[in-house]
């Protein structure tokens, strides 16, 4: 939110670097961002402590602030009868994933902004999401929360901690899951598929009826499943879907990139901010359906998506920025949205009633009052209804959409959270790695490299550990799991890409530090903060896929494609006791497992090694590994040696590998048996089959 050159109010925000703190630091409310100072003024005060948490691109947290935290008479309430505490869930994914489990457990739903009451001790024992100033929408006003919470806490006390205790111990359970003994089969992705396919929309894609997301990681195991089994209904349930919102108002027809999600069933009215987690994992499975397709608007999707994230996601540092709001100029989407008018003013008459036609642009709008571009089928199709050929057809609605696109860069910018996140940068550092090698994109693989240096760099601690956040200069926050996880499977994505050992060796270091410091030697999988972390409430281990991975599932997938790497089988035996903490859930609950079945399908999967010999300049070496990155292969593990390099021979996969006849070779490997080489690409099509 925008405040005056000179408030009227300032509070402890100040001085913090989270964008989202910083636009309250000028609320008359007086925040605290948490820390020992807070909780310890809550326990000399023996006050309540009102933790709020929500992030910058979230549209109802800006509502809330300007309702309810702006308003000098809540202030007041506040600042008398509670602590009131502000958290960046983004910086803090610890605080939110605890509190959010409570006010779910409380209340049956959750979301931002959360809004959770707290002993001094930090239990919690009354929450909710978003309150408004006046009782509607059927909820009490949030004036009406505050002093009803403030008096039971002072009348019913004994009661009210007696609650939290209740609620903290329930909270704590994942800690303590164990394994039930059972066998991990493929039966567990089968049922897992059958229960999607009940799920699944036949009409418009996706799961589920509305709000609709992405869900990026239950595609990807579906795609990955379908090469495993020759499942075509699994295939199709990923390819229906990407089909579907590529043609959406989900996606961002003239800059690149998906919005959050979609508030309708049929993708077309989203919730307009862009988040770098959903850009990332979508890149990879545009991609995926892309080497299976074939099809050139899965193609268009990665290629734009790419070229949105190099353009306005990428700090001159090196590092990929967090959001961009849903909000500019105080109103939602309108950076976004068009009129009849507007457009014909641009593109002429005649351009822009063929425009309009395809993007579906009409006089009373789809979005209050406004159009949000959304296409009816692919541009390929539109090409044969308007009986035009699609070369020049193409050709003429990219030139109209680069129009659009200049004149909306002269619009006022919806808001950009530019600090830096480890865990998102994984995410986006893997999939940009991968469009670099597989589309031959170098700007892409570029700039997923100095995104890795700069994590490596500027958010590295002395001793070696990560942190999980960087802004303005400032690196702050032990990393988590997930930023571990995420992070250390993107650099072995570009050993992948780049065949470069110092990115596995980097990986294998930041391994061994995952399992020191989040690994249970006793039941299994990884708990979400480290050993030498601050003490909170609990201590959770975090297994459900949400938007973004969770750090079990994301620490499965590189623990099992690592272990194939290096031959080091510890490895593979830490991801199986994950899987078998999960394995009756996953197949019960697909959706909320899409990345962990996706590990698990690896693990399942015949194992294949494809190891190319031969000069990284020979253009022989480069249409081999090119053969190898056209096909679809997602449990496939790719090495590469250079002949005239005896440091490159570390790993088990390259052992004894040599030029044939003083050709560059491919010696592919399945199930630990491996096939004569071959030099041709012929030859290697043949056996990727």
């Amino acid at each position: 939110m925008a405040h005056s050159a000179d408030p009227k109010y300032t509070n402890r925000l100040l001085h913090e670097t989270s964008p989202y703190l910083l636009q309250h630091a000028h609320n008359p409310v007086d925040w605290q961002p948490w820390g020992p100072e807070a909780l310890s003024t809550a326990q000399t005060e023996d006050k309540p402590i009102f933790l709020s948490v929500g992030y910058s691109a979230c549209h109802w947290c800006h509502v809330m602030e300007r309702e309810s935290f702006e308003d000098e008479a809540t202030a007041l309430i506040m600042n008398e009868r509670f602590v009131n505490i502000k958290v960046d869930r983004e910086e803090r994914p610890d605080l939110d994933s605890i509190y959010m489990d409570a006010v779910q457990a409380m209340t049956g739903q959750g979301g931002w902004p959360m809004s959770v009451f707290l002993t001094p001790q930090g239990q919690p024992f009354y929450g909710g999401t978003y309150y408004p100033p006046e009782p509607r929408y059927g909820m009490p006003s949030f004036k009406q929360v505050l002093l009803a919470v403030s008096e039971a806490y002072t009348t019913r006390r004994d009661e009210i901690e007696g609650q939290a205790v209740r609620l903290t111990e329930a909270l704590n359970r994942s800690g303590f899951l164990q394994s039930n003994g059972g066998d991990l089969s493929t039966q567990i992705l089968e049922d897992a598929v059958q229960k999607l396919q009940h799920y699944f929309d036949n009409y418009h894609g996706g799961f589920g009826d509305q709000p609709k997301f992405p869900q990026p990681m239950t595609l990807d195991f579906a795609m990955s499943q379908s090469k495993r089994t020759g499942d075509l209904d699994a295939l199709y349930l990923a390819e229906f879907t990407l089909e579907k919102m590529a043609q959406g108002g989900i996606y961002d027809h003239l800059g690149g990139g998906f919005h959050r999600y979609s508030v309708d069933r049929v993708w077309l009215v989203p919730h307009f901010e862009k988040m770098l987690y959903d850009n990332a994992q979508l890149l990879r499975s545009y991609l995926y359906a892309w080497q299976i397709t074939g099809r050139a608007d899965f193609r268009r999707v990665v290629e734009e998506t790419t070229d949105y994230v190099l353009r306005e996601m990428t700090s001159p540092n090196g590092g990929f920025y967090s959001t961009q709001d849903a909000d500019s100029e105080g109103e939602e989407g309108k950076f976004f949205v068009w009129t009849p008018a507007e457009i014909e003013a641009i593109l002429g008459t005649e351009d822009a009633a063929m425009f309009k036609r395809v993007y579906n642009v009409t006089a009373q709008g789809n979005f209050e009052g406004h159009n949000i571009l959304n296409l009816s089928q692919a541009l390929e199709k539109s090409a044969e209804t308007l009986k035009m050929a699609p070369k020049p057809f193409l050709a003429r609605m990219a030139a109209l959409r680069q129009k659009l696109f200049d004149v909306r860069e002269e619009r006022i910018k919806p808001g950009r959270d530019e600090k830096v996140l480890t865990e998102w940068n994984g995410l986006m550092i893997h999939a940009l790695a991968e469009v670099g090698v597989i589309l031959q994109r170098a700007d892409a693989l570029t700039a997923a490299i100095n995104a890795a240096d700069f994590v490596l760099g500027a958010m590295s601690q002395a001793d070696g550990k990560l942190y999980r956040s960087y802004k303005d200069g400032q690196a702050r926050f032990n990393a988590y799991l997930e930023d571990y996880a995420a992070f250390v499977r993107a650099l072995i994505a570009l050993y992948e890409a780049t065949f470069d050992l110092r990115w596995l060796a980097e990986a294998s270091r930041l391994t061994q530090i995952m399992i020191a410091q989040f690994g249970d030697s006793q039941n299994g999988g990884f708990f979400q903060t480290g050993a030498d972390h601050e003490t909170l409430v609990v201590r959770r281990k975090d297994f459900i896929d949400n938007a973004i991975p969770s750090g079990n599932s994301l620490a499965a997938d590189l623990l099992i494609r690592l272990s194939k790497l290096t031959g080091n089988d510890e490895y593979r035996h830490q991801a199986v006791r994950i899987f078998s903490l999960m394995e009756s859930a996953m197949s019960q609950q697909p959706t909320g497992f899409g990345r962990l079945l996706g590990a698990l399908n690896d693990y399942l999967s015949p194992s294949q090694e494809i190891a190319i010999v031969g000069d990284p300049q020979d253009e022989r070496t480069q249409a081999l590994l090119a053969e190898v990155r056209r096909h679809y292969l997602p449990s496939t593990i790719l090495a590469r040696k250079d002949p005239t390099r005896q440091d490159e021979n570390i790993l088990p996969l390259l052992e004894g590998r040599t030029l044939v006849n003083g050709k560059p070779a491919a010696y592919v490997c399945e199930n630990f048996a491996c096939k004569l080489p071959v030099t041709e690409v012929k030859d290697l099509a043949q056996l990727l089959q």
